[in-house]
């Protein structure tokens, strides 16, 4: 990627796979890997009645799938799993998760990213959206706050770095890693071990200072 590329709109996902693990992110956006796991599979299965574009109103409440959404301010692009447009205004996005209900930051700025991009869309304010978790058949409310939203906006510029950058960086080898459906490719502890091996070799041989 060289530098007439930085200003390329950055999809949603690399937020929350950034969050998650920057060389997660970089293995799927920089070296365009990926695979399944469990996990993934399962992902995939929840998101299959939500990732078909389609309008419904239940209540009086217009619910969007699959919303295309984007941001001009931040760079950004990507899709909402559910939209939900009340009668009273409100704007209620929500992203469908595998598994039970529980908090993690990465899904929080992935919805909250997705709530800046239908504020600048739609010129209104996004103050609440929601995870629902299919395990648990729940959601999971998240106040799209200052703190969050700042978090949102430090991740694209971390992401739009490492982008340009093309470098892969050295993996957390932490209990992340049993869940990413990446492990078998980016191999966390043999990369680790290599890294403190290189380490320990240069500490040494490198003459006293």
């Amino acid at each position: 990627m060289n530098t007439e590329e930085t200003d390329e709109p950055i999809m949603l996902s690399a937020l929350q796979h950034y969050s998650y693990c920057p060389r997660q992110c970089a293995l799927i956006h920089i070296e365009q890997m990926f695979d399944e796991n469990v996990h993934t599979m399962r992902g995939n299965a929840v998101h299959q009645h939500v990732d078909e574009p389609g309008l419904e109103t239940f209540e009086g409440v217009r619910i969007e799938h699959a919303l295309p959404v984007w941001s001009e301010q931040l760079g950004l692009i990507g899709k909402c799993d559910v939209v939900e447009f009340h009668p009273d205004g409100r704007i209620y996005p929500v992203e469908y998760k595998h598994g039970k209900k529980r908090a993690k930051t990465h899904d929080d700025i992935q919805l909250a990213a997705q709530a800046l991009c239908l504020e600048e869309m739609t010129g209104k304010p996004v103050t609440h959206g929601a995870i629902y978790h299919h395990s648990s058949r729940r959601r999971r409310e998240v106040t799209i706050n200052d703190v969050l939203r700042q978090q949102v906006k430090e991740t694209a510029q971390a992401v739009r770095t490492l982008l340009v950058s093309e470098k892969l960086p050295a993996p957390l080898n932490d209990e992340r890693c049993k869940e990413c459906s990446l492990k078998e490719i980016c191999q966390p502890r043999i990369m680790a071990d290599k890294d403190s091996q290189q380490k320990l070799h240069i500490n040494l041989f490198e003459p006293d200072q």
